[in-house]
């Protein structure tokens, strides 16, 4: 059966983010996830965790600079020093987190280098972070993002993700399979569910396409439910979405799994 965390960037943003906490507890949910811990120190974020009997199902490595439009740089050339101590900084926030999951963005792509050069690059520097992680018990997720929310983002289609997990060949790199991303790019999701089954760490949800809550939109969610069910995925399901009003008055949809 579907469980679900609540992604505390996104949702209950009506009051502070350590208050957001004890508002996902309130409404039910067992686990969060959030995009960057790195505001906070890592024991303050554990103590909320403790307080409310948490489970941290996911975040992402440090981003680079994210208001000057950096999502990552996993695949840039140049850049190998930097991410390996993004490694060391996101390792011990997952340590201290009790997170075995952790998403490396792989950034977007820079036209002073080829493709194969941004590919060659991932391959090594994902291959690094994921035995550093692996001693740890750690997951390492490669999300792709559509490219009408980040234009040039260096994975953009699922099944692309999937033949770079393939190339980085390390058990514990896996596809976060975000929901919303995969309609816009790939579509066909029953069938897309299905083929990447094997190779999927996480799932993420938004309606498509306003990436509101999951009961509006295009798409049948408690179908796709059912087809992660049948596909073997017992993970949680991140829900990474903007509520159309506030939280509570979007929340309807998910009180039956909760």
């Amino acid at each position: 059966m579907a469980k679900f965390a609540a992604n505390l960037t996104m949702l209950f943003t009506e009051v502070p983010f350590l208050e957001r906490f004890e508002k996902a507890h309130q409404a039910g949910f067992k686990a969060v996830e959030y995009l960057f811990p790195y505001a906070f120190e890592a024991q303050v974020l554990a103590n909320k965790m403790e307080q409310f009997g948490f489970e941290q199902a996911l975040f992402n490595m440090p981003p680079g600079d994210w208001d000057a439009g950096e999502r990552g740089f996993a695949a840039i050339p140049g850049r190998e020093e930097e991410f390996k101590a993004s490694v060391e900084t996101a390792l011990m926030y997952a340590k201290a987190l009790n997170c075995k999951k952790v998403h490396a963005m792989s950034g977007i792509v820079d036209a002073g280098f080829t493709r194969e050069q941004h590919t060659a690059t991932f391959i090594s520097n994902i291959r690094y972070a994921a035995d550093k992680f692996a001693e740890e018990g750690i997951e390492l997720l490669i999300e792709p993002l559509n490219n009408r929310d980040v234009p040039n983002y260096f994975v953009a289609h699922q099944r692309e993700a999937v033949e770079l997990i393939k190339q980085v060949d390390r058990p514990n790199v896996k596809l976060q399979l975000d929901l919303y991303h995969a309609q816009i790019m790939d579509g066909d999701l029953s069938t897309l569910i299905r083929d990447v089954a094997r190779y999927t760490g996480h799932i993420q949800i938004a309606s498509v396409p306003e990436r509101h809550e999951p009961s509006e939109g295009e798409l049948n969610y408690p179908h796709l439910f059912n087809v992660l069910d049948d596909s073997g995925y017992q993970g949680w399901i991140g829900c990474e979405y903007n509520p159309r009003n506030t939280t509570e008055q979007g929340l309807s949809w998910v009180k039956t799994y909760l």
